[in-house]
């Protein structure tokens, strides 16, 4: 007799001899004591875990006559002895008819399927058909098998075994029983891989049940395989090194030595380490895969310890995993799992594997450089604290609310601006700050959003000002004591307006209105609908309202204007609101100002923008 491949000689011919499917099987034994058997079962699931054998065994229970030949009703672990049992292990059952639809998988094939179903079956109880690899079929096939399904005859019985459930027709697999199948544990495949061990008489140490368990990836039909050509190599004793040599696989201690170096922030020991197995013949995809595992593991042993179940590993690899995630973080070592996760996905379509592997482990050793964010946030809060006497002195001359500031362009060269005295002190003023490129303090500036800038303000060393693009901050003049009242607040507001080109219009409107004052908000009501407020005015204008609160308050104002007031009519005294001494523009302040001037007259500049930094809201 021709030699039988150990998948096909130890197949289940029972539900007992099932591993890793105890769900399925107990279900189904369930349903046959019960007479509750329907007429459509899908079985999905990885490869090589048990779906045709379930549905094989399955059709042994409905037939079976058991050993006596006189059983009347289906049974629910098959005796293997009746006619009809042998003649579906063999494949020679003239009811069990077994398709592959990968082949047979047009319209054709399923309608003579579906005219044969119409026949009572030749000897046995029920006629079973058992379609393997059925999300294969095309849709129109299975919409001419939808009927048949839906009402079959009561001798009939549909059997799909499938990887790809979600390919099946929504409409088929709801007129189904569905059994989601699951990989075998590590545990269960060394198990029954030491019982075939030992019933073929062959000597294997327990690492290398474990390679072969692990590189079956949860099929216990693959793991059989491997083992078949490990027997073929090593006769009747294997060794650990020997099925790694098969299978292409590195030994886990070269892993936790790459990872050492990564520790040790090694780049050369590395590349040294991947030179060797490379020259070796490793190939880097499948190494990719074997260190992408072993993160994984090393991830889990630092999250759940070393004896958690979600290790599918020896007792000797948990160990490993342990050692090496004592001297990572868990951020490092999700950072490495991400990394080694998109690199394996290069060396899918990329050419020249090998570098993207090499880079990929570079960026591990990069990686372990990089500070946490927070710990990084921690250290510039008190490096600021610390500088900041140093580069924010106490002085008359020093502001904490520069009113505005105006950004020129100027027409000679940045060389010829660093030369001036104004762009050197301005150079000297971002090196104060910690600044080396203008573009830096302006990114420092508006990151700084709220906080209020320090500008020191002295005829001999300009403020702020900057290669490039100019920027003058200047304080505008006091207007007066600050004030309480809601009247005098909304004077300098409609002064501030009425200096600005589109403001005209609401400063007119809110010098008929009546102010009050809510902690740090200026409630103006005026005779406007409350559905037109947010029309007449603009952001802008908002800006520039608030900005005048605040300057003749004292502190930080914000108006808010509400509809439904009335006008000042019927003879009353109209209310006089005291207007800003400094009634010009914030435009006309920067024009007269001397820093300004000195920057139009050395680099003919003209001011394009001007910004007020009064209200940082």
């Amino acid at each position: 007799m021709s030699y039988q491949v150990l998948a096909r000689k130890y197949r289940p011919q029972r539900f007992s001899e099932v591993i890793g499917q105890d769900h399925v099987t107990r279900t189904l034994q369930n349903a046959i004591e019960q007479q509750r058997i329907a007429h459509g079962y899908i079985f999905s699931g990885h490869r090589g875990i048990g779906k045709t054998t379930i549905a094989r065994i399955l059709a042994m229970s409905l037939n079976c006559r058991g050993v006596d030949g006189k059983a009347d009703r289906p049974t629910p672990e098959p005796c293997g002895i009746c006619e009809s049992c042998t003649e579906v292990r063999s494949g020679s059952a003239v009811d069990v008819i077994e398709i592959d639809a990968a082949t047979n998988r047009g319209i054709d094939e399923i309608r003579e399927l579906r005219e044969a179903a119409r026949y009572r079956p030749a000897r046995d109880r029920f006629k079973i058909y058992i379609l393997d690899e059925a999300h294969q079929i095309t849709d129109a096939a299975f919409n001419a098998l939808l009927k048949t399904l839906e009402e079959p005859p009561p001798h009939i019985v549909f059997m799909m075994a499938t990887t790809a459930p979600e390919d099946i027709p929504q409409t088929i697999r709801s007129r189904c029983q569905h059994f989601s199948f699951h990989a075998v544990k590590f545990d269960e495949i060394v198990g029954q891989l030491g019982s075939i061990a030992g019933k073929e008489g062959i000597k294997a140490d327990k690492e290398a049940l474990a390679v072969l368990a692990e590189a079956g990836d949860g099929s216990m039909r693959d793991a059989l395989s491997i083992m078949d050509q490990a027997i073929a190599c090593c006769g009747t004793t294997i060794t650990g090194a020997a099925v790694r040599g098969l299978v292409g696989s590195v030994g886990s201690e070269v892993l936790e030595e790459l990872m050492g170096a990564v520790e040790r922030n090694s780049s050369e020991d590395a590349l040294r380490i991947l030179d060797k197995l490379m020259t070796e013949g490793q190939n880097p995809a499948h190494f990719a895969k074997q260190l992408v595992r072993f993160i994984r593991n090393v991830l889990v042993a630092k999250l759940a310890g070393e004896s958690s179940a979600l290790l599918q590993i020896s007792s000797d690899e948990r160990a490993r995993a342990a050692r090496v995630a004592e001297h990572f973080s868990e951020e490092d070592l999700a950072r490495f799992l991400q990394i080694m996760l998109r690199t394996h996905d290069d060396l899918g379509y990329r050419q020249e594997p090998r570098f993207h592997l090499e880079l990929g482990v570079l960026k591990l050793v990069h990686a372990q450089r990089i500070l946490p964010l927070e710990q990084m946030l921690s250290q510039v809060a008190a490096d600021g604290s610390k500088a900041q006497p140093a580069t924010r002195p106490a002085s008359p001359s020093v502001s904490s609310n520069p009113a505005f500031s105006t950004s020129t362009s100027p027409s000679s060269s940045s060389s010829h601006a660093s030369s001036s005295s104004p762009a050197g002190a301005g150079s000297a003023s971002r090196k104060q700050e910690g600044f080396t490129s203008p573009f830096e303090a302006d990114r420092a500036r508006k990151t700084r959003g709220s906080e209020p800038e320090m500008s020191v303000a002295t005829e001999a060393e300009p403020q702020a000002l900057q290669v490039g693009t100019a920027v003058a901050v200047a304080e505008p003049e006091p207007s007066g004591e600050p004030t309480g009242d809601p009247m005098k607040i909304l004077g300098h507001v409609v002064g501030a307006l009425e200096n600005t080109s589109s403001g005209e219009n609401l400063a007119a409107t809110l010098a008929d209105g009546s102010p009050t004052v809510q902690g740090n908000e200026l409630i103006v009501t005026v005779a406007k609908p409350a559905s037109v407020i947010p029309f007449i005015i603009n952001s802008e204008q908002k800006q520039t309202a608030n900005a005048a609160a605040t300057a003749a308050a004292g502190r930080p104002m914000k108006v808010t204007i509400v509809g439904g007031g009335k006008p000042q009519t019927n003879g009353a005294a109209p209310v006089v609101m005291e207007r800003p001494r400094n009634g010009a523009s914030a435009r006309s302040r920067a024009v007269e100002d001397p820093v300004v001037q000195r920057m139009q007259e050395k680099f003919g500049a003209e001011i394009r923008t001007v910004i007020d930094h009064r209200n940082k809201n």
